[in-house]
């Protein structure tokens, strides 16, 4: 049997909370959130025997094998790192930090302690993402030289004033929070090249006037007042080492169609493909499309993909390398997500210089 202790209440937590309940052989032996009500009721819910407020209460309860972390950014680090220090293995919601720095430091932990640290990347486990990986690693595009991936809302800040708004406590606004995204699914897909500059360009022109705040969350008088300090859209021109580039697009506010917008294309020598998702995350499967010859006639089709299991394949994945041989935790030791919080850097770095600047290890 494999013991979990959650932290953290909110829509991620509740999701991790839900796969590990569900998943063969383990228990939820501890959860950890400050809303008094909520614990108590998603206690019951799935039945987990010790419930307490904080999470330097959580890593008390004795038997526990691993944690997940489902709290804002700026405690990610602290609770990672004494979770490590603990010989816990860790599973954190995205991103890996608030910057590189911080996300080494909990890297360092884990390759110290030879535990498990990895990062809940679940929109690389969509059905269409993996369908379209199928046919890139397959060869049937050729090499791919171009990609352009975007995830967008027209009204989608989490919360006016909240931490999400904070640059001390989240680290910066959509390219560290839904960009961190669609950064991990575009390398995954192009096979990892490695990032050698950046040039990108960050805004704040709806977030500032009180604008683009998501039309489902409630703001109190306040969270209104706070100052909003981070961008609301983002874009980068990412090179790599083998000559090929990205245009990466994050936006929480933007005057454009309702519908949230996940989106990915990508040229290659011999074909080239597109996934479109209206509705984004809502949507579980997007259209995808090939585009590529045959004999010299043009060959294009639509491909169908299932819908791919999210966070429950997170859950899974994560079980699976704890479970297995110790030589598999050294691959999991947070150093994929730590590649995309230097990239994140990166791109806050030639927006607040407004010139390219290239990667400290490239």
């Amino acid at each position: 049997m494999t013991r979990v202790g959650v932290i953290g209440l909110g829509w991620a937590g509740q999701q991790h909370l839900e796969a590990f309940s569900q998943a063969e052989g383990v228990e939820v032996l501890a959860l950890a959130g400050m809303e008094d009500d909520l614990r108590r009721t998603l206690g019951g819910q799935y039945g987990v025997p010790h419930l307490v407020r904080t999470w330097e209460e959580l890593l008390e309860v004795d038997s526990l094998d691993a944690v997940s972390i489902a709290v804002p950014t700026f405690l990610h680090a602290p609770i990672a790192i004494a979770a490590l220090e603990r010989g816990l293995h860790v599973l954190c919601e995205k991103p890996l930090a608030r910057d590189a720095v911080e996300g080494q430091s909990m890297v360092d932990a884990a390759r110290r302690a030879g535990r498990v640290l990895d990062v809940a990347f679940n929109h690389r486990r969509r059905g269409d993402i993996s369908a379209l990986k199928g046919v890139i690693d397959s060869g049937e595009l050729g090499r791919s030289y171009y990609a352009k991936a975007s995830w967008l809302r027209r009204q989608g800040i989490p919360q006016l004033g909240s931490w999400f708004t904070s640059k001390e406590l989240s680290g910066g606004g959509p390219m560290i929070d839904i960009g961190v995204h669609v950064l991990d699914y575009a390398l995954y897909l192009l096979d990892e090249p490695k990032a050698v500059t950046v040039s990108a360009s960050a805004f704040a022109e709806l977030g500032t006037r009180g604008r683009g705040g998501a039309k489902n969350i409630s703001v109190t008088r306040e969270d209104a007042d706070r100052a909003y300090e981070v961008e609301d859209f983002s874009s980068a021109f990412v090179r790599f080492d083998d000559g090929s580039t990205l245009i990466l697009e994050a936006g929480w506010a933007t005057y454009r169609e309702a519908e949230d917008l996940l989106d990915f294309s990508v040229y290659g020598t011999e074909g080239g493909a597109h996934l479109h998702v209206a509705g984004a995350a809502k949507t579980p499967v997007g259209e995808l499309r090939v585009f590529t010859d045959e004999d010299g006639e043009t060959a294009d089709y639509a491909l169908t993909a299932e819908p791919g299991r999210g966070h429950g394949q997170v859950i899974q994945d994560f079980i699976e390398v704890i479970r297995g041989d110790r030589v598999m935790w050294r691959d999991h030791d947070g150093s994929l997500a730590l590649e995309r919080a230097r990239i994140i850097d990166a791109c806050y770095r030639s927006a607040a210089a407004r010139q390219e600047v290239r990667l400290a290890d490239a």
